[in-house]
């Protein structure tokens, strides 16, 4: 069995053939397109830098669970229904699944050793991430709905919202260990047969 890092956190695009993406494309990417991508921007992502990825090969890793599950946010305008979004990420999680492609694993393999929770544990980041920001919203609101000198209350409210984030930030980076050392464990049960 090949070592690699643990999937979608350290798995460098040099250890593939060619990289398709630097880490500093990565990153642009990931602060340009915040509020996420759609199908189509993503296959257009990939085009542009010279790589193909199909509709149906995006769709198909999604379906086994490579990749999360869109998130239907409504367009501006009368009747103009909503649209898939993606999260930015989801363009380094492709990269991966390409590297370690590339590094002979198969998709069962890279489904069984490198994924185990990581989709929903970075699932749960994001509405955690979501709702933080709904309450920071909340208590801005009533601070700024109140004359000069708001009440001291809202101090203690935005202590308890940081307090939540350092919780929220603890939880999530706690449950990505523990998928990690599950992914290690898989690996060595499966070399050491």
């Amino acid at each position: 069995m090949k070592r690699v890092e643990p999937f979608l956190t350290n798995v460098s695009p040099s250890a593939a053939t060619s990289p398709h993406f630097s880490e500093s494309r990565l990153a642009e990417i990931e602060a340009r397109y915040q509020d996420g991508l759609s199908t189509q921007e993503i296959v257009e992502l990939f085009s542009a830098g010279g790589e193909r990825l199909t509709e149906a090969t995006f769709r198909k890793y999604v379906q086994l669970g490579l990749l999360p599950r869109s998130v239907r946010v409504g367009r501006k305008g009368k009747h103009r229904g909503s649209q898939g979004r993606y999260p930015a990420s989801v363009v380094r999680q492709i990269e991966s699944v390409r590297v370690l492609m590339a590094q002979g694993y198969t998709i069962q393999d890279i489904q069984r050793e490198f994924l185990c929770l990581r989709s929903d544990i970075d699932a749960l980041a994001r509405q955690l991430k979501q709702v933080l920001s709904t309450l920071d919203q909340a208590v801005g609101e009533g601070a700024s709905s109140r004359a000069e000198g708001a009440p001291v209350g809202d101090e203690v409210f935005g202590r308890a919202v940081g307090d939540a984030r350092q919780c929220a930030d603890a939880l999530v980076e706690k449950l990505r260990a523990i998928e990690q050392r599950l992914a290690m464990r898989s690996r060595m049960a499966r070399a050491a047969v």
